[in-house]
């Protein structure tokens, strides 16, 4: 695990995506330094579970906010719900993953995936980004993809939508650096999450052994505490990003995705 300075980013952190997968690891990491957690998604069963383990485990209080970030207006429900927090710390770790051809999707999908992908990061930065500037410390990490803005077969919306975010924390990361506070993208590549099994992936099969959540959580809070723009988890996915062309890279992910379910079983 890799801590991170309290003072900086305590004492409370907000953080969305939090009862599976990724999000999960940024409590659970974020806990073990001390930091108090407000956790948010829409499963509050897991997320109760989350928090009784952070608090269980590391000592700290925890506060569970259900809400879709999916649905227009569900930033009024968590600005509500931390109103007298202390924030410090935004881990913006909201996403989808779809996958399936992109003439099956239908317009309500792809609207649902621009505002969970997109816009609700974009509404976690205005909000808590306000808060930090005025208290004049703290961080934001957004979660996105590697590689995202070159173009993903079988993922063409939801990679669109996920390029956004790292446009976004780039910006950001200039804008709110002379306020000290500090904004990272984080790019994770293929990582161990339930999530693989949509695509049709078995990890022990992958050409290249996908990353754990929790090493990829531990790289990108160490970047967050460096005040790197961007992060891209993993030497392998870094060396594989920097040396082969995207061209390369889209066809690898065609043969990838081949036997998906959703290409077997399209939506009538």
């Amino acid at each position: 695990m890799s801590k991170i300075d309290g003072k900086r980013f305590g004492p409370w952190a907000v953080i969305t995506g939090a009862s599976s997968g990724i999000g999960r690891e940024f409590a659970r990491q974020i806990a073990a330094s001390g930091i108090h957690v407000a956790l948010v998604a829409r499963r509050e069963p897991q997320l109760h579970e989350v928090g009784l383990e952070c608090s269980r485990e590391f000592g700290v209080e925890h506060r569970v906010i259900v809400a879709d970030l999916a649905v227009e207006g569900f930033i009024a429900r968590i600005a509500e719900a931390t109103r007298e927090l202390d924030v410090g710390l935004v881990i913006s770790n909201a996403g989808s993953a779809n996958p399936g051809r992109f003439l099956d999707k239908n317009s309500d999908e792809l609207a649902m995936t621009l505002r969970l992908s997109a816009l609700a990061h974009a509404e976690m930065a205005r909000h808590f980004g306000r808060r930090l500037v005025d208290r004049g410390r703290g961080g934001l990490a957004f979660v996105g993809a590697v590689g995202a803005e070159n173009g993903a077969p079988f993922m063409a919306h939801d990679g669109a939508a996920k390029a956004y975010v790292r446009s976004l924390a780039l910006a950001l990361h200039e804008e709110f650096k002379p306020f000290g506070v500090y904004v990272t993208a984080v790019l994770p590549g293929p990582t161990d999450t339930p999530v693989l099994a949509r695509f049709g992936l078995d990890p022990k099969t992958m050409p290249l052994k996908p990353m754990l959540a929790g090493d990829v959580v531990r790289e990108g809070l160490q970047a967050l505490s460096a005040n790197r723009a961007t992060l891209i988890p993993g030497r392998m996915n870094r060396m594989m990003r920097a040396v082969v062309p995207a061209s390369v890279t889209r066809s690898m992910m065609m043969r990838m995705f081949a036997n998906m379910p959703e290409l077997a079983n399209p939506p009538s």
